[in-house]
């Protein structure tokens, strides 16, 4: 990956962004998406619009949301502890003894999050997974009153770890889930860039997917795309009990994962597939039911109905603070949708038929 895209990847990363809270998570990918947009804007929800080509009759809509689960501080005790609850699927097995960031209105504030030691925990409770409501923050304040002066209830909290690369082009952090979503659809817009298209690109950072899939349905009926895709996390199976016998397989490293049901329109499906090919991109092919719970479900949806597909980026560990994919599958992807876009004429139909 070059190196201008990798810090761009890092920077992400490192911006904190639970859903409700992405205002400066925007502000890096507007500065970022300067040189390889005509026009940058956002709407009252949050959601940022970076459009190519606007005045083309056929509207594309790239999405890839910006937010992240996190916590939400909810009580301050009178010893200063500080009791939190979720927002979006948090999963409270991986909670106990981790660092965290809450984000005062005076600026961050490192904490811990607490629990009974081992050594006083009944043996028949001691690999049980506590209920968020058992936990709680230390921040080390030595009461109600100092808390208070550093940290507001319904302040925001993430867990304090952030990207780092590991073997075979491999990266690991919080947040992929679905910063690198956001990262392959700016990078398939900076590599059309000096590119004639077909059609008008509306390259968007959705928030608040992780509370209901909130900004697609918003930007959805902003942009009032004809066709669009959303481009999220998905599950790699390919790791110890992982099941893919029982939830399909899925590896990191063998190409973005194309899903087919029916949240994906047919014709769109197809030119993903051709486009795989003409660009020497592996795919993966995932079957997908129904909804896939992701921002195509309400693209999908929107006005009077759009054509969707999904394009899933191998992720091992989702919903984490160690969520895993390859760099190559990330570069592939970006590869493989600029490829679509091109490929697309000014009077494509997606009606199935």
């Amino acid at each position: 990956m070059r190196k201008e895209s990798l810090a761009l990847l890092k920077k992400l990363l490192d911006t904190p962004s639970p859903s409700g809270f992405e205002e400066q998570i925007q502000k890096v990918c507007k500065q970022y998406m300067k040189p390889y947009a005509d026009e940058i804007y956002k709407d009252v929800h949050g959601n940022q619009y970076h459009v190519r080509n606007p005045k083309a009759p056929l509207r594309i809509m790239l999405a890839g949301h910006v937010d992240e689960i996190g916590l939400m501080v909810n009580t301050i005790d009178e010893k200063g502890f500080i009791g939190f609850v979720p927002i979006g699927g948090v999963d409270a097995a991986v909670l106990g003894g981790q660092r965290v960031v809450i984000y005062g209105a005076k600026g961050p504030v490192k904490g811990v999050i607490g629990r009974k030691a081992i050594h006083l925990t009944p043996e028949e409770d001691r690999h049980k997974a506590l209920p968020i409501h058992k936990l709680w923050i230390d921040i080390g304040a030595l009461d109600k009153k100092d808390a208070e002066s550093v940290v507001s209830v319904a302040d925001p909290i993430t867990i304090d770890v952030g990207f780092q690369e590991l073997r075979n082009d491999m990266v690991v952090s919080r947040a992929l889930d679905d910063r690198i979503g956001a990262f392959v659809i700016m990078e398939a817009m900076r590599l059309l860039q000096g590119k004639k298209l077909n059609a008008a690109v509306y390259c968007v950072t959705t928030v608040q997917e992780e509370i209901g899939l909130r900004g697609a349905t918003t930007s959805a009926y902003g942009c009032n795309p004809h066709a669009g895709l959303a481009v999220d996390v998905a599950w790699a199976t390919d790791h110890p009990c992982g099941e893919g016998e029982r939830y399909g397989f899925t590896s990191i490293g063998q190409g973005p994962i194309i899903s087919r049901g029916p949240n994906i329109n047919p014709v769109v499906r197809e030119g993903i597939v051709k486009a795989a090919k003409a660009a020497k991109v592996p795919i993966q092919h995932f079957a997908m039911p129904r909804g896939t719970g992701t921002d195509a479900n309400a693209m999908q949806l929107s006005r009077g109905g759009v054509a969707t597909a999904l394009v899933g980026i191998p992720n091992r560990y989702m919903h984490t603070p160690v969520e895993l994919v390859s760099l190559k599958d990330v570069e592939n992807a970006s590869k493989l949708i600029a490829q679509w876009v091109l490929d697309l004429k000014a009077n494509q139909s997606f009606i199935p038929g």
